[in-house]
């Protein structure tokens, strides 16, 4: 820890003492699946949930300065702890970097600190397209009572996505946080962007960018790029989520699906739908490309995704297992998707997300049970 701790102190200095430059750096190529393959067989079976604590809106307001919360964050990861959860999916956000570079890197290894005593390693999500496209630095609005993640936040929001000039601050962006890391084995990797070709129709479409995966497209594939140069040893990966096609098919991907799986270290995928049926068809889509497959996000109760319906089916692949959400709070995600449009007065009848309440008690006793005997935790 002392050393690890000591390189993160050298790389902030460094990156002190450095100007922004463009040129070209060497960068490490994508791992062949004889590489992600012997990388995947020294991991456990890898499970976790996409965590964010309970008194955080959006990743902003979990990573600034003023409420970075280790209380919760180390309450809430113990409650994963004691699932038998060894990873927690974590988003990031470039202008809690570039507003306080230094700080979010000694946030990120105190948090890795806590996780680590937890055993548990995160999976960092760099750039996200989803909710809201205008995100502020600073003071973050409140939850709009009983709306599913009212306030979170893209990253790049619609600005930054359309200006290419802003391209030399998410570069600075993606490789100062890896940089720091990029030799951690606290980490398990990096996940560059988060439903990249998501247009966010239905929710703030009059905000929301037209053509919007045009601007993505190359930005993904810069992103990827830098975060190479930064010669991770982690695996890097982007998911593939679209509910449409088949990614088995290389004819019918999308321009944004074939960067994502040809670029990706290990293969990682989004499946809500449907239930088991339609998630081992994706899992057995995804097993062509003979690299490890992780299911990054899963588990909304009412539309057929549920732990009972798809855990035991992703420990069956031996494919890791990523849930939406731990703790109900700030982010509402309790509520369904249709809480924009609908307006619930009360907890909804079933859950959509989440496991535990507030106060640590478990939503559903029948499903920690199966959680913690899928991962032998007693």
């Amino acid at each position: 820890m002392p050393r690890t701790r000591t390189y993160i102190l050298l790389c902030l200095l460094l990156q002190c003492s450095i100007t922004y430059t463009t040129h070209a750096q060497e960068k490490r190529s994508v791992w062949t699946p004889e590489q992600a393959n012997n990388w995947y067989v020294q991991q456990p079976w890898i499970v976790g949930c996409n965590f964010i604590p309970s008194t955080a809106i959006n990743q902003l307001e979990m990573w600034q300065a003023t409420t970075f919360d280790t209380a919760t964050i180390d309450k809430e990861l113990g409650w994963a702890q004691g699932l038998g959860m060894n990873s927690v999916r974590v988003f990031l956000h470039h202008l809690a970097y570039l507003n306080d570079p230094k700080g979010l890197i000694q946030r990120m290894d105190i948090f890795l600190q806590i996780a680590s005593r937890r055993h548990i390693k995160p999976l960092f999500v760099l750039f996200d397209s989803c909710w809201d496209p205008n995100p502020q630095a600073g003071q973050q609005q409140e939850p709009r009572p009983r709306v599913h993640n009212s306030h979170w936040v893209q990253s790049p929001g619609a600005h930054d996505l359309k200006d290419r000039t802003r391209y030399p601050a998410l570069e600075k962006y993606v490789k100062g946080v890896i940089t720091p890391f990029a030799n951690d084995s606290r980490i398990l990797g990096w996940d560059i962007w988060n439903e990249a070709d998501d247009n966010n129709a239905g929710n703030y479409d009059k905000e929301e960018l037209p053509n919007k995966t045009a601007y993505v497209l190359p930005l993904l594939k810069n992103a990827f790029a830098w975060a190479r140069a930064a010669n991770p040893t982690q695996p890097l990966t982007a998911c593939v989520w679209q509910p449409k096609g088949n990614w088995g098919n290389i004819d019918s991907l999308s321009a944004i699906e074939m960067v994502a799986l040809t670029q990706s270290d290990i293969i990682t995928f989004h499946c809500y739908r449907n239930g088991p049926a339609e998630m081992e068809k994706r899992i057995r889509w995804l097993q062509g490309y003979h690299k490890p497959v992780m299911c990054t996000e899963y588990m909304a109760r009412t539309i057929g995704s549920t732990f009972e319906a798809c855990l035991p089916l992703l420990k069956k692949y031996h494919a890791g297992a990523f849930n939406w959400g731990l703790v109900e709070g700030k982010t509402n995600t309790i509520y369904p998707w249709d809480s924009w449009r609908t307006t619930y007065t009360d907890e909804p009848p079933l859950w959509f997300h989440d496991i535990f309440r507030k106060d640590g008690t478990p939503y559903k006793d029948e499903e920690v049970m199966l959680i913690r005997q899928l991962t032998a935790k007693p």
